[in-house]
């Protein structure tokens, strides 16, 4: 069966930006708002090696997951996010960073390559992503065949403040981006509001107001912005037709009705002692990789969450005809600061105004990141769905698995875990978990 994708029905996006401030204003009478260019043009064709790569990939899922465990422990309803954004933004700042600040980021980070090679890396994975998106001699713009995926970069620094040229060119030829001039001592607001706008245009309407009122002053210096948009459609269908109201049960021991989907298809399945887990596949190579815990083994299963489980779980799915019932869920404008947990987790300094090196930036020490503000979206429906999935730890051996030519049932009729992946480079661009369908 196919899926068809009614334009904007299904859409995720991410957004993650990190704001770079001055500890004081000393720096010079602001210039007209212009663009600061590296004359290095971005490198098309890394030359990154296999390995290289699965490097890269393995750090960003480690961190992922570690953000995961974080996210959890703040918020106890639905949580969406990007690991993907909020490592390439942190990438681009690593750049710039010295010493204790830029060990602390690579251990929080788990960035064990060389810059040398971290950063090409970077950019192979970015183009390896984008390139799927299709031509136009390969798709008719048909529901069929809908998919994009935009990730976009853009680097805004203060007017006639001096960013030095290696960094400048590290940010052209590895994330394609120059930066962009802005007068945030005179005009912080217009600042503020012209970032948005470049936000709400990359993610098509889904991001309209990243930055709150107050977020960029008369210090700042530089904001570093990452965006990602996602719409795709099922490889499978899920027809509205059959779509019915059922039960879901909440942690709490109550019940709400939410909308169900319902499909019998073949998907990559398997189940351990505590969980079942199916992968969906969308069009252009990605999927979706939902986990369901037993029923009353939520917490427990949350608890032993990491990257190396949910690797151990996607290594073991196997084709399987599945019997699959699934709620209809969407999230609007989940947002979140992540200064405190990424101090929490091994980078202070780089938040510290009197700890902060990030003389990489400028040549002096005076730059520090006041916040690193989240915010995503995301809607799931018979047309497609874009999910994160993590996973919990195997306890124990994998169950035996039921005789192959009976199809296994799936009803996620309770709390679960998902993650957006790519299934070529093992990508994790999306994680979540829904608590309440219904928000």
């Amino acid at each position: 069966m196919t899926i068809l994708l009614a334009t904007r029905r299904f859409a995720a996006v991410a957004l993650l930006l990190i704001g770079v401030l001055l500890v004081t204003s000393g720096c010079g009478s602001p210039v007209a708002a212009g663009v600061v260019q590296s004359e290095k043009p971005r490198e098309e064709t890394p030359e990154v090696a296999p390995e290289t790569m699965s490097t890269l990939v393995d750090a960003n899922t480690q961190f992922a997951f570690d953000l995961y465990q974080g996210l959890r422990a703040g918020d106890a309803g639905n949580l969406f996010y990007s690991p993907y954004s909020i490592s390439l933004a942190l990438a681009m700042t690593y750049a710039g960073a010295e010493g204790a600040t830029a060990q602390q980021m690579a251990e929080t980070l788990h960035f064990t390559l060389p810059e040398e090679q971290l950063h090409p890396a970077f950019n192979a994975l970015d183009q390896e992503l984008a390139a799927r998106n299709p031509t136009t001699e390969e798709t008719d713009d048909s529901e069929e065949t809908a998919f994009k995926l935009r990730i976009a970069n853009a680097i805004w620094g203060q007017a006639g403040y001096t960013f030095r040229d290696e960094f400048l060119d590290t940010l052209a030829a590895n994330y394609g981006s120059g930066l962009r001039t802005l007068d945030f001592q005179s005009a912080p607001e217009a600042s503020r509001e012209t970032i948005n706008g470049w936000v709400n245009e990359q993610t098509e309407g889904r991001i309209t107001d990243l930055l709150p009122s107050g977020t960029i002053d008369a210090l700042t210096r530089m904001v570093l912005t990452n965006a990602i948009y996602f719409n795709a459609a099922w490889i499978n269908q899920c027809e509205a037709e059959v779509t019915r109201d059922d039960t879901f049960n909440l942690l709490d021991g109550s019940q709400i009705t939410v909308p169900m989907m319902f499909q019998r298809e073949e998907f990559r399945y398997t189940e351990g002692t505590n969980y079942q887990a199916v992968e969906l596949p969308y069009k252009q190579g990605f999927a979706m990789v939902i986990l369901l815990p037993q029923a009353g083994q939520f917490p427990q299963f949350e608890e032993t969450l990491d990257a190396a489980q949910v690797q151990t779980v996607v290594g073991e799915m196997a084709a399987r005809e599945v019997i699959l019932s699934m709620p209809k869920f969407e999230f609007e404008g989940t947002s979140f600061s992540l200064r405190s947990l990424l101090t929490a987790m091994g980078m202070p300094d780089a938040f510290n105004p009197d700890a902060a090196d990030f003389s990489g930036m400028d040549g002096t020490r005076e730059l520090f990141i006041s916040d690193l503000l989240h915010q995503a979206s995301i809607t799931v429906d018979e047309a497609g769905t874009e999910a994160a999935a993590a996973t919990a730890a195997v306890i124990g051996v994998t169950s035996a698995m039921p005789p192959e030519d009976e199809p296994v049932e799936m009803t996620i009729d309770r709390p679960f875990v998902f993650m957006i992946r790519d299934t070529n480079t093992g990508a994790v661009l999306f994680v979540g978990r829904v608590m309440n369908p219904t928000g």
